[in-house]
């Protein structure tokens, strides 16, 4: 434990399959200045879960389908998640839309990575969309995450071409590979003080960010 210590607590939430919480570990492993304290999954039984136990790392599921609503799930997800006293909550893959309540809890310490070029694409099926409106650029972002869906300040971005003959998996695939670059990147910024969030605009270094940084 001696060789966390200074390092960032992070709590990262997933749903799935976990390959963004694997390039965290692998990040966190190779000496970055972040450590995850825990993994908490909405869904049990997810790989994720898995890769988290693999590297020794507390694991947690708050299953969603066992409240009754969206305020007592997140309550009980925001309490779980305090127990390990992070500073930061990373949204890895984690397909819940959260309350303002809780959003607010954790506002401006809490990232989402989303498989677009926001504002382009919230939402769901990305690459789908991107494929049907022909755009010639796609890529992730990861930004602050505030009430709004997909919607909070964009940090930073990765950028790949779409091909002529891409289809919806091998453009994910591209893209998938470079959120596993970019998000270590930017959890590392956050530990290394440069990023925070001051009333909606993202400042980097001391300074207000007037456009995502490209990675």
């Amino acid at each position: 434990m001696t060789g966390n210590a200074g390092k960032l607590p992070v709590v990262v939430l997933i749903s799935g399959n976990g390959s963004n919480l694997q390039a965290l570990i692998d990040a966190a492993a190779d000496g970055a200045p972040f450590t995850i304290k825990a993994v908490i999954s909405n869904r049990p039984g997810v790989h994720g879960l898995e890769r988290a136990s693999t590297a020794g790392i507390p694991t947690c599921i708050v299953d969603h389908t066992g409240f009754p609503d969206r305020d007592s799930f997140d309550a009980a997800l925001a309490e779980k998640i305090e127990t390990y006293n992070p500073r930061l909550v990373v949204l890895a893959g984690f397909m819940r839309i959260l309350t303002n309540g809780f959003v607010n809890r954790f506002a401006g310490r809490m990232l989402n990575i989303h498989p677009s070029l926001l504002p382009a694409f919230q939402g769901l099926h990305t690459h789908r969309r991107a494929l049907q409106a022909g755009v010639t650029e796609h890529g992730a972002s990861v930004h602050f995450v505030t009430g709004e869906l997909d919607g909070g300040p964009v940090i930073a971005q990765v950028r790949v071409a779409v091909r002529e003959d891409d289809s919806e998996s091998s453009l994910a695939a591209r893209v998938l590979a470079r959120e596993h670059e970019l998000l270590p990147q930017v959890v590392a910024w956050y530990a290394q003080d440069k990023l925070a969030l001051h009333d909606e605009q993202v400042w980097f270094d001391g300074t207000p960010l007037q456009a995502p940084i490209q990675c």
